[in-house]
């Protein structure tokens, strides 16, 4: 093995999940290495330039309000602006950001060289070294072996990767770079259970060579919010998207020549995603559709290159060169970057417990597109929730869990350990069931403590937040002590409103529950006052309409909890519990659920199994007697600003 070092936690891999792994654990203070095959592609974007979108949006927020790094990078380098269903309710509004892809991996990469605690290493990983089913460092290609109480793999399409274009197919992470080979071997050969998914890019075009004429034009939001509740302001610089389609040409030259996609040919055995089909699939798959949507973003500030959203394909350059110019705008568009599709090896999450450590090695953690998910936000939570947690297992303190009811995170950890995965995980605000409590403008009152707690968010932010929510509170009394008399002044104002007039003594509070009215509306009626920032009259407002809904989904959460935070005992033998199928025996046995509620969301479980799991638990309680007190001792907080 030769030399050696040591380190608290190892993480191997520098995308969006290794980044934020590798931070969270450096600053509660672990010495920590992050491996990186290229220093220069850490925090790449390797696919479309947006942070955020639908579901992803609340991600990012949340990975702000503990501590994580995406939200506050996305606000420096952002170029284009939007709040998506923006005319819908707050449960499912989110925001996405357009970024500059070299000022994204730049800021980010300039973020991890600065971190104490943090060391960077350009090298390949090969080997994970265990003793006695615990993880002790890694071994890269060269020999040399780096100890670690913990390691954290963050491969991303890195694992034993395989790029197609037409018929030729070649082993990468992704264009440009080595994949991981015998690192998928390791993972095989220690007995892991891991199967084969695939994602594509599409190309990228030269700005210079497209016909924007002939495009619609989309702009910025003209006021957008940052991502980052401490993000003062964003930057000015502004770029446009474009939007097309294809057309009849394109559809004809994607069936005529099917043969030629790896894809249909059979060569490409991974599993693709049904929310993001190829353009061979939207062809061939809704045949019906005389045309599909093409979205031209530009990739920076200082590049030609355009992304291409819409145009992810496997097929041979030459015929992507055709394809390319049947679609309005593109007719002599150049391709300056090739699509191609991407198969790579992950890790079904069922083998993972809700700490993102592996059952089968301890002190092993997963995060991102290993563990079968898609998109950059999803990989950024999982990082920073195994950072975190591995963070916490080094210092012998409890672990870092959030339920379904806390984040959308926490809906993600549980759907993947719990459930599995047969296609890329990908977020959506229809996987949380309390989504409305669950939203992204209230994602920094829901958990920034929690990041205060674990030392990742400093007190001058904390109490910043505090102070805002004592202006909301502040603020509902207000406007619930203030009345509105019915008088034909003011319901001559209501009708103006487009809103319905008063007949009894209304409080601003009751008439700011009308949709038709916003906060600032208010201000014609005497006793009226302008709220301090957008933030506080935002969530003012929303409590104001949305009050009766949330009630009942709090509710709601507080009936479910009962069931959901019931833990079940370790080592319950399965085998023995009558009345259970053989199948859901060795589902239990394999997943390990740690509650009532995650094992009733098992897939097949059924109210008489969950029945007969309850009376064994209670059984078990009965022989065991009373527990006893265990008085545990707090940790520290470091007081630090991000």
């Amino acid at each position: 093995m030769g030399l050696h070092k040591d380190y608290d936690v190892i993480v191997v891999g520098g995308g969006h999940a290794g980044s934020e792994a590798a931070l969270a654990a450096a600053r509660m203070g672990c010495a920590t290495l992050l491996f990186n095959i290229n220093l220069d592609s850490i925090a790449l974007m390797s696919c479309n330039p947006a942070i955020g979108g639908l579901a992803k949006g609340q991600l990012v927020k949340e990975i702000d309000a503990l501590g994580g790094e995406m939200g506050k990078v996305a606000d420096r380098t952002a170029v284009h602006f939007r709040l998506l269903n923006a005319s819908k309710g707050p449960a499912v509004q989110s925001t996405r950001f357009q970024c500059d892809k070299q000022l994204y991996r730049l800021a980010m990469k300039a973020i991890l060289e600065k971190e104490k605690n943090l060391h960077l290493r350009q090298a390949l990983v090969d080997r994970l070294i265990i003793a006695r089913d615990r993880v002790i460092g890694v071994e890269d290609n060269t020999g040399f072996f780096y100890g670690g109480k913990t390691v954290i793999i963050t491969t991303g399409t890195f694992l034993n990767g395989l790029i197609h274009v037409g018929t030729a197919r070649y082993p990468a992470g992704r264009a440009g770079e080595i994949a991981s080979i015998q690192l998928a071997a390791c993972l095989k050969g220690l007995g892991f259970e891991m199967g084969r998914m695939k994602t594509g890019t599409p190309p990228r075009l030269r700005a210079s060579s497209i016909d924007f004429s002939k495009l619609e034009r989309q702009d910025s939001d003209p006021d957008p919010q940052p991502f980052s509740f401490t993000t003062e302001k964003l930057r000015a610089e502004r770029l446009p998207s474009y939007f097309s389609s294809t057309t009849k040409e394109t559809h004809r030259l994607i069936r005529d020549n099917i043969g030629q996609s790896p894809l249909y040919s059979g060569i490409i055995r991974g599993i693709g995603a049904r929310y993001c089909p190829s353009l061979e699939d939207k062809v061939m798959r809704f045949a019906d559709k005389e045309k599909h949507p093409v979205v031209l973003e530009f990739e920076g500030l200082d590049t030609e290159e355009i992304y291409a959203k819409g145009l992810g394909n496997s097929m041979p350059p030459a015929l992507q060169e055709d394809i390319v110019h049947s679609v309005p705008g593109l007719e002599e568009a150049e391709i300056m970057r090739s699509a191609y599709a991407i198969e790579y090896d992950f890790v079904q999450p069922t083998q993972l417990r809700r700490t993102l450590e592996t059952k089968l090695v301890a002190g092993l953690y997963l995060a991102g597109q290993i563990n079968g998910t898609s998109g950059y936000e999803e990989a950024a939570a999982q990082g920073l929730w195994a950072g975190i947690n591995a963070a916490l297992a080094v210092q012998k303190r409890p672990p870092f869990i959030l339920h379904r009811s806390d984040a959308y995170m926490g809906v993600m950890i549980d759907d993947l350990v719990i459930r599995g995965v047969d296609e890329p995980y990908r977020m959506f605000t229809s996987r949380a069931e309390y989504r409305l409590i669950l939203r992204e403008d209230n994602a920094a009152i829901r958990l920034m403590g929690k990041g205060y707690d674990l030392g990742l968010i400093c007190r001058d932010h904390y109490e910043h937040l505090q102070e805002k929510v004592r202006q909301v509170e502040e603020g509902i009394k207000k406007l619930s002590a203030v009345k509105v008399y019915p008088n034909q002044d003011v319901n001559t104002t209501l009708v103006k409103m487009g809103s319905k007039p008063i007949k009894n003594p209304a409080t601003m509070y009751q008439l700011l529950k009308r949709n038709e009215i916003a906060y600032d509306d208010l201000k014609v009626f005497a006793g009226w006052e302008p709220a301090p920032d957008r933030m506080v009259k935002k969530q003012i407002e929303i409590e104001a309409k949305y009050e009766g809904y949330i009630k009942r989904q709090v509710e709601a959460v507080k009936k479910m909890a009962e069931l959901e935070d019931k833990k079940i005992p370790p080592f319950v033998d399965y085998s023995s519990i009558p009345g259970l199928s053989t199948e859901l025996k060795m589902k239990l046995t394999g997943l390990e659920p740690a509650t009532i509620g995650q094992a009733e969301r098992i897939p097949g479980m059924t109210q008489a199994a969950l029945t007969a799991i309850l009376i064994t638990i209670k059984k078990m309680e009965i022989e065991a007697g009373p527990p006893k007190r265990n008085r545990g001792r707090g940790s520290g907080i470091r007081d630090r600003c991000l």
